[in-house]
């Protein structure tokens, strides 16, 4: 059984370790719960905590240019166990950490949002809408309707253009029901998410700096994921009642 690392009240710094990647590389080698088990606490000490500080560093940021995204680390951080119950895929664990910011008052993975994951692949950054709700995908989409320009011009910043390579829209086969077929913006509205990615060397995850490297590239977002939850609150805010037949 290995033994598990020293610890001290020294608190995680916001970045990693390479001994991270050398977990990660061995989990999905040995992906079972034995052997995730007799390693949790150097899970704990070189994942986990440093993601939380990571986490925390980028939230405390958030409360100048995404306030409304700011929320505890604890619930930004995914959890490294899977959800086997619908996949053919049983292994247990992931072979990565990622973190997602939601916005106040939306499902954890509805609405548009941060994400960040790190692996000894790449540290992917993005930000958009992933998992849309039926009423959200409806309102993004008649939203797009009218203000597909303004969309494009944040996709088509320079900047964003630059940094961010992958367009993420899983678009559908055939324009949705409901909606013009000849629409000039139904290369946008058939799509079933709205997200821009991008991948940097693993190596980031290492740097003293990494978390104003993910700063960095939210704050170009940020136009971003607040076009995509303006509909989706205007969708889920209470409509007026009608009071005796009058506004």
């Amino acid at each position: 059984m290995p033994q598990s690392p020293k610890t001290n009240s020294v608190a995680a710094v916001p970045y990693f370790r390479p001994q991270a990647f050398t977990f990660l590389r061995s989990l999905a080698k040995h992906n079972d719960r034995a052997w995730f088990n007799d390693r949790k606490a150097i899970y704990e000490a070189e994942l986990k905590e440093p993601m939380l500080a990571v986490i925390r560093k980028i939230t405390e940021a958030m409360t100048e240019f995404a306030p409304h995204h700011v929320r505890p680390a604890e619930k930004s951080l995914f959890r490294i166990y899977r959800d086997t119950r619908f996949s053919n895929n049983k292994l247990p664990y992931k072979t990565h950490v990622a973190a997602w910011w939601s916005h106040t008052g939306m499902n954890k993975t509805s609405g548009a949002g941060y994400y960040f994951q790190v692996s000894p692949k790449g540290v992917v950054i993005a930000a958009g809408a992933y998992m849309p709700e039926k009423e959200q995908l409806a309102a993004i989409r008649n939203w797009l309707l009218d203000n597909h320009v303004a969309f494009r011009k944040v996709l088509d910043k320079p900047a964003v253009r630059k940094t961010f390579t992958e367009f993420e829209g899983e678009p559908l086969t055939r324009p949705p029901k409901g909606f013009p077929a000849e629409h000039e913006a139904m290369d946008l509205i058939k799509c079933k998410q709205w997200g821009l990615s991008t991948t940097l060397p693993a190596e980031t995850a290492l740097e003293k700096n990494f978390a104003q490297t993910v700063i960095k590239h939210f704050k170009l977002l940020t136009p971003l994921v607040d076009a995509l939850n303006t509909p989706i609150a205007a969708s889920l805010a209470p409509r007026k009642k009608v009071l005796f037949g009058l506004h």
